[in-house]
């Protein structure tokens, strides 16, 4: 006998998917993700009838197709929300389910489903408190002859079970530490059940166990830290003061150091009493900070400058327990009370509203965001006199031209156009003499906007001395876009000490003539404040990330570095196959244990390797708990059978918890058995 029971009414559904639609159109269905935590929900009546409820679950399902594994070959359709009732006689069975997504992508799995009249025996209980959240006790039940457990978790006023398939676990959160009554009672399908009770601790923490959020990578001329160990701190005159209402202790998480503040009712701070730290440039105060959970009190930070009289403080907000927090002030907050100026700043205290606990605090500095890079030496923008080209190579000749394209990058009057005529060769291009050598002692990047025709044309600028053609050095990048101005920078730190009078350019080097049109601009000499350290958070290198592959692909794997040149020379690295036949839209995710910081850092680099020339390399971030909460940006390859780094924008993605990463090769092209590899993700500005 078989029914299916309706838990939630379908109409509810169908007038949600409605409203979403209404909302944001197809995009909702286009940008759906395949099911994640696909799992069943045995239940079973103790009256030895063999009676099971089967509940399915997932995230991002629309339907379920349930196969009963009772020798029937029955397979059962269900909507969210729905169960099935399915009587079995004794025996061990498989259940399996596939979860479909409301754009047809499917996750599948099996369970192992035990059903019998004999009472559950070799109950074992573990019992523990979470590693990481405090006041979390974490239970699993194993036991023979069990289908399931309930656990009363033995906290005044909750009489509520929580229940598991045997061999699962259930988690709870208490309201406090302190020894409470545990009870397990596992069940199968005969009317006898089995107990286990114990009397448990349960523990709070109190203390991080991890270190803070690493800062970003900035100019120490955009910094003024007090403590951080990624930036040089200012010499700090008393740390704590003498006067100073708090227990002051320097200690470290790994070997991250961090100040740890107990009983605070004010820490006191003498930064630099004779003249004073000068902190006016700065637009941020920042500091992050770590309390135990459910200690809630206001933190505040009073800056002093005791040389021209006046304070202020700013509050930091009720404190959030239980894991670090990254706190913010604006600079113009502190212009208030009688508070002279930022420019001399001796004294800085953190306060707080009566905390009587413990306050942990690390990365305290004050900062500006870095401007674009420094334009040290305009070489030529084309707007006066223009230089005098020399051509070579058999192409027809490079002039200035009134700029056929003023939009985007570039809205100047005059460009350089050059023409790369048919016939000609292969290295053809064009140079023009300067009147001063470039100086690469102190800004080391040469910026040129280019206008191509071509995607992936190498563009190779070199730079020489016109006495010495030998004395020469050169770089060479890639077109990324067609038929619209872009920047390219290109790194010229490692070149030798010259004398470079002569800028030389040439466009689709290494391939002939075929009289398309390029243009160029504004040739200028930069600092490399443009290029930033990243901050990695897979290289796979260490124990490889669990990957979910989508879209009918094979699989993807950590493998050996198949190509250690160029760009990459790593020892491991990720392959992807898209298998032939597979979706346009198939690739790969996994997730990570820390959310992505976009705060800080606003791009996402990753090196690639691609047999494919202008393949669409999709990558995208999410939630992954609730696959809406996403962002993705596009790019195109430029190279074939090489590393390249990509680099992408992820500045306008909203404030989500994105701790799952998906990328996708030749996005939007069927799957053709082609190899692609990615390696190095990190994030950066």
């Amino acid at each position: 006998m078989k029914n299916i029971r309706l838990i939630l009414v379908s109409f509810l559904l169908i007038a949600f998917i409605g409203c979403e639609e209404d909302e944001r159109g197809t995009q909702f269905v286009d940008n759906a993700d395949a099911p994640s935590d696909v799992s069943l929900q045995f239940r079973t009546t103790q009256d030895n009838s063999g009676l099971v409820t089967i509940t399915p679950t997932a995230v991002g399902a629309t339907q379920f197709e349930i196969a009963l594994g009772d020798g029937t070959g029955d397979t059962i359709s269900l909507e969210p929300g729905e169960s099935i009732d399915n009587v079995y006689a004794e025996g061990t069975y498989t259940v399996g389910v596939t979860a479909t997504s409301i754009n047809g992508l499917i996750t599948q799995a099996e369970q192992q489903l035990v059903v019998s009249f004999q009472a559950p025996q070799n109950l074992v209980v573990t019992i523990e408190n979470d590693a990481a959240i405090s006041k979390q006790v974490n239970v699993t039940a194993t036991a023979d002859f069990a289908m399931s457990y309930d656990v009363y978790f033995g906290e005044p006023g909750n009489d509520t079970p929580l229940s598991a398939n045997i061999g699962e676990g259930v988690s709870y959160i208490y309201q406090e530490a302190g020894t409470y009554t545990i009870t397990v009672i596992a069940m199968g399908s005969a009317i006898e059940t089995t107990t286990y009770t114990e009397e448990f601790e349960v523990t709070e923490i109190l203390a991080p166990l991890n270190s803070a959020p690493i800062p970003p990578a900035r100019a120490e001329s955009d910094v003024v830290s007090i403590f951080s160990d990624v930036y040089t701190d200012v010499t700090l005159d008393e740390l704590p003061t003498t006067w100073s209402s708090a227990t002051f202790e320097a200690t470290s998480i790994d070997t991250d150091n961090i100040w740890k503040l107990t009983s605070l009712d004010f820490l006191g701070i003498v930064t630099n009493y004779a003249n004073g730290i000068d902190v006016s440039a700065m637009e941020t105060l920042h500091i992050d900070y770590w309390v135990p959970s459910g200690q809630t009190n206001e933190l505040l930070v009073k800056i002093v400058n005791t040389i021209d009289g006046g304070e202020d403080i700013e509050s930091l907000g009720d404190t959030v327990g239980g894991s670090w927090q990254s706190i913010d002030i604006d600079m113009s907050g502190f212009d208030g009370g009688d508070l002279a100026n930022t420019e001399k700043i001796t004294q800085i205290l953190i306060d707080s509203d009566g905390i009587s606990g413990v306050v942990y605090v690390d990365n305290f500095y004050f900062y500006r965001e870095g401007g674009a890079p420094l334009t040290c030496t305009m070489v030529e923008d084309f707007e006066g006199t223009p230089p005098t080209f020399t051509v070579f190579g058999d192409i027809a000749d490079t002039q200035v031209v009134a700029n056929p394209d003023q939009s985007g990058e570039n809205t100047t009057g005059n460009v350089a156009q050059l023409t790369k005529s048919s016939g000609s060769q292969p290295w053809a291009g064009t140079f023009f003499d300067i009147s001063s050598p470039l100086d690469f002692s102190s800004c080391t990047n040469i910026r040129v906007k280019t206008w191509s025709p071509k995607l992936g044309a190498v563009v190779k600028l070199k730079v020489e001395d016109s006495a010495n053609g030998d004395n020469s050095f050169e770089v060479d990048l890639n077109t990324t876009v067609t038929n619209q101005w872009e920047e390219l920078v290109f790194d010229f730190s490692a070149a030798p000490n010259f004398n470079y009078d002569r800028v030389v350019i040439f466009f689709d080097f290494g391939v002939p003539g075929d009289d398309s049109v390029y243009y160029y601009d504004e040739i200028e000499v930069i600092d490399n404040g443009g290029s930033t350290p990243g901050l990695s958070f897979q290289d796979f290198e260490g124990t490889p990330p669990a990957f979910t592959v989508f879209g009918d692909i094979a699989d993807t794997q950590v493998v050996a570095n198949p190509d250690q040149s160029g760009l990459n020379t790593t020892g491991n690295v990720a392959q992807l196959t898209k298998t032939s036949g597979s979706q346009p839209w198939a690739g790969t995710f996994f997730d990570v244990s820390q959310a992505l910081d976009l705060t800080n850092y606003t791009k996402i680099r990753m090196k690639v390797w691609s047999p494919k020339l202008g393949a669409v390399v999709k990558l995208k971030v999410e939630d992954s708990t609730n696959g809406d909460n996403s962002f993705e940006v596009d790019l195109v390859t430029t190279t074939t059978n090489e590393w390249e780094e990509l680099t992408y924008d992820f500045s306008a993605a909203p404030a989500f918890n994105y701790d799952r990463v998906v990328v996708f090769f030749d996005f939007g092209v069927p799957g053709d058995d082609s190899v692609y590899y990615f390696d190095e993700m990190e994030l950066t500005n």
